[in-house]
């Protein structure tokens, strides 16, 4: 009967990965080494994009700063550790991956790559004004749907150059 035992030990699934640390500390290391990414790149970035998405950091760094005065709302944690450690770094990395010859090349979506890059910026830094705003005013419904848009804007395929 032992064998069964063994089976059953190989059908357990592996333990789930731990969850990303969300602490202050770690959220602003996440955003130095996202300023370091856009700082690297900048040289392949076009020239508004580089301002702009520093711009967006200093943002989610502010609304971080707010949680020396309060406990920052779980929506916006996940929002800003989303933000840092996916959507910023993302749309950069998946345009400074991109052949520059494509950059200025009309795409099927209408837009060439940069103006698709510039449209996701602009997106990702109102989404954190607008967090930055509902932390400041501590206004859970709003990071609610704060949270409800951008999972509706990134589950399309709004990165694809």
């Amino acid at each position: 009967m032992r064998w069964l035992h063994r089976n059953a030990d190989e059908l357990r699934s592996p333990p789930a990965e731990p969850e990303p640390d969300d602490s202050v500390t770690a959220l602003n290391a996440e955003l130095a080494a996202l300023d370091r990414l856009i700082n690297a790149n900048a040289g392949k970035l076009p020239l508004a994009a580089t301002p702009q998405a520093r711009r967006i950091t200093d943002t989610l760094r502010t609304a971080i700063a707010t949680d020396s005065t309060r406990e920052l709302d779980i929506h916006a944690r996940v929002l800003i550790s989303g933000m840092a450690r996916d959507y910023l770094p993302t749309t950069i990395n998946v345009f400074t991956g991109l052949d520059p010859a494509t950059a200025q090349s009309v795409r099927p979506s209408g837009q060439t790559p940069v103006e698709s890059l510039l449209d996701q910026l602009d997106t990702l830094e109102t989404s954190a004004l607008d967090m930055l705003t509902a932390v400041r005013n501590n206004d859970a419904d709003s990071l609610t749907t704060q949270g409800s848009f951008l999972h509706t804007k990134f589950t399309r395929s709004d990165l694809d150059l």
